[in-house]
């Protein structure tokens, strides 16, 4: 299983910035390969600035499901809203944080 970083509060991957029954995932940060429940406690327990994962690697197994342990890629986390493997919903307002841990992508709306 994936060891788990920052200031957790439970099992699940709820942390003490992030703990609504929705926040239920953990990502692997690029810059150092460890997961952690959000960018905050990434900011204030990884001692280095994160960095953003490039396009190129967005087929990383970098999403951890709290509820079930299964991890999944970056690509697959950003067109579900919900573990295709458990089914636990996943907290819909994390897209307003992609920015801060996946590079940008356009998406063409023809």
């Amino acid at each position: 299983m994936c060891q788990l970083h920052g200031k957790t509060v439970d099992a699940e991957t709820r942390c003490v910035h992030y703990h609504s029954p929705l926040d239920v995932i953990a990502i692997k940060f690029a810059c150092c390969n460890q997961f952690y429940p959000c960018h905050q406690c990434h900011e204030e327990t990884a001692g280095h600035e994160a960095e953003v994962w490039p396009k190129d690697q967005f087929d990383e197994k970098a999403i951890l499901c709290g509820v079930c342990k299964s991890t999944l890629s970056i690509d697959q986390y950003m067109n579900i809203d919900h573990c295709p493997d458990c089914k636990a919903a996943f907290n819909p307002g994390c897209q307003l944080h992609h920015h801060l841990y996946f590079e940008s992508i356009k998406r063409d709306c023809r």
